[in-house]
């Protein structure tokens, strides 16, 4: 991995001819989705920030680090429980980007680090003469998942000038779920999925 990171950061330096910083803005459309969750799962919507460094390799080719930060979750809800999870990442993406005129296609890994998540909705509980009844509750959860996750990413947009316009799918590809008891093979096993649709202007050569 270090490896991958000093060439990548050889190609940017030695392309320094065509290379241009920008900033982009965009709306999320976020789920924790994956296998033996109890219950249901649905997409938030939220959003994400940040700035970006596109440098020209050959031809239509370019590399794109960025610098992102990125509000997800999603809606888990079951019998017992119905809450939104909120989850706060850095991510960096590094995109080999493509060019046909107007037109552009990005893809390649992004590495995330969890800052801060939060649970909150109504559970389920059980009143002392038998009726239910149904509680608000807000918490921290940080401690529920793990800080990193690793995606695949991939996107479509248009170029006008120095406006972007684009779309993008993140993929997560390890389980992010880190509660205690997590040892059985029934446990929720839980990845991020995220819809992107953004805007971005870049600076300047």
């Amino acid at each position: 991995m270090k490896q991958f990171f000093f060439l990548l950061f050889g190609l940017l330096l030695s392309s320094g001819a065509y290379a241009q910083l920008g900033v982009k803005a965009g709306v999320n459309q976020s789920v924790l989705n994956g296998e033996n969750i109890d219950g249901s799962t649905s997409y938030n919507t939220s959003y994400h920030a940040g700035v970006f460094y596109e440098a020209k390799l050959i031809g239509p080719l370019s590399v794109q680090p960025e610098l992102l930060y990125s509000s997800q979750g999603g809606n888990i809800k079951s019998q017992f429980e119905d809450f939104d999870t909120k989850m706060h990442y850095f991510t960096v993406p590094v995109l080999a980007k493509v060019h046909v005129g107007p037109l552009f296609v990005e893809a390649g890994p992004q590495f995330s680090f969890l800052l801060d998540a939060t649970k909150e909705g109504t559970q389920r509980v059980q009143g002392t003469g038998g009726a239910a009844t149904y509680n608000d509750y807000k918490r921290g959860a940080t401690s529920d998942f793990k800080r990193g996750d690793f995606s695949l990413c991939a996107g479509v947009g248009l170029k006008f000038s120095a406006l972007l316009i684009g779309a993008r799918f993140n993929a997560g590809l390890n389980d992010v779920n880190d509660v205690d008891n997590l040892t059985g093979v029934n446990d929720a096993r839980l990845k991020n999925r995220v819809f992107q649709g953004y805007v971005a202007l870049q600076l300047g050569h």
